[in-house]
């Protein structure tokens, strides 16, 4: 296998009261660096939990996770997650809850001086620094979101792991975040891995969508690769016939899923 990230015949399986389970089977995946990859499945399919191994959270059953060849078996800052649940610390400023990641990764790398100036460029970089002395209850949830992609984002990892990062937002602010991680991504060029319930979404912003045979045992069914070029503009893709291909081709595998399920 060759490429940046390697999910290399991954198993998962957790045990409780002397029963076993298994959640993922023979994971096998390849990510090349600067790809923007989204993982779709149906609810208990072993998304998030795929997304906590890359993490380093949760330790493999069988097989590894290779980042640059090298096995990740702990959380590390190479690799940054961004949750539904933004997880700001709400004593905190948002100025703080950056600067916590920031101190924790560059300490004795950078000095006080650059340190402030990189948390401020990242809060720039997602459009919150007019809000940086604002405390998490004094902003909004889409505002939140943008503080927890900046935290992540300080910490320069190799990958963003972004675990339904949109999930609990409005239709609108939704879309606005969309639009800002895409600009983020063509910026950056950042690895990016997220998990999403959203077909839309997915074609939108992937260059791949990883497609999740449902659990117990889930397996990866099928990866699609999105033929559109960047930068993309929701409004002009409404018709392309590539983009309602490529979220046919999505739905078709869910739907085929979700009726294996109810005929089973």
């Amino acid at each position: 296998m060759t490429g940046y990230l390697k999910l290399d015949h991954i198993d998962k399986s957790f045990s409780r009261g002397g029963q076993t389970t298994e959640v993922l089977s023979d994971i096998n995946l390849v990510i090349e660096k600067g790809e923007y990859v989204s993982i779709i499945g149906h609810s208990g399919c072993g998304k998030s939990t795929l997304l906590n191994l890359i993490a380093g959270l949760t330790q493999v059953s069988a097989g590894a996770v290779l980042l640059e060849n090298r096995e990740v078996n702990a959380p590390g800052p190479e690799r940054a997650v961004v949750f539904q649940n933004h997880s700001l610390l709400p004593w905190l400023t948002v100025y703080e809850n950056v600067k916590l990641a920031v101190d924790k990764v560059f300490s004795g790398r950078k000095s006080k001086a650059e340190r402030h100036a990189w948390i401020l460029e990242n809060l720039d970089l997602v459009q919150m620094g007019h809000a940086k002395d604002k405390r998490p209850n004094e902003i909004s949830g889409g505002m939140k979101q943008r503080v927890g992609i900046a935290r992540a984002l300080a910490m320069e990892p190799k990958i963003l792991l972004l675990d339904e990062p949109f999930g609990a937002l409005d239709a609108l602010t939704r879309a606005h975040l969309q639009d800002s991680v895409m600009d983020i991504h063509a910026r950056l060029g950042n690895t990016m891995i997220m998990i999403t319930h959203d077909v839309d979404e997915a074609v939108l912003l992937s260059d791949r969508i990883v497609m999740m045979t449902n659990g117990p045992s889930a397996r990866i069914g099928d990866v699609l690769a999105v033929p559109l070029a960047r930068p993309r503009k929701r409004l002009d893709l409404v018709s392309d016939p590539r983009y309602i291909g490529a979220r046919e081709a999505v739905l078709r595998f869910l739907y085929e899923r979700h009726r294996l399920i109810e005929a089973a």
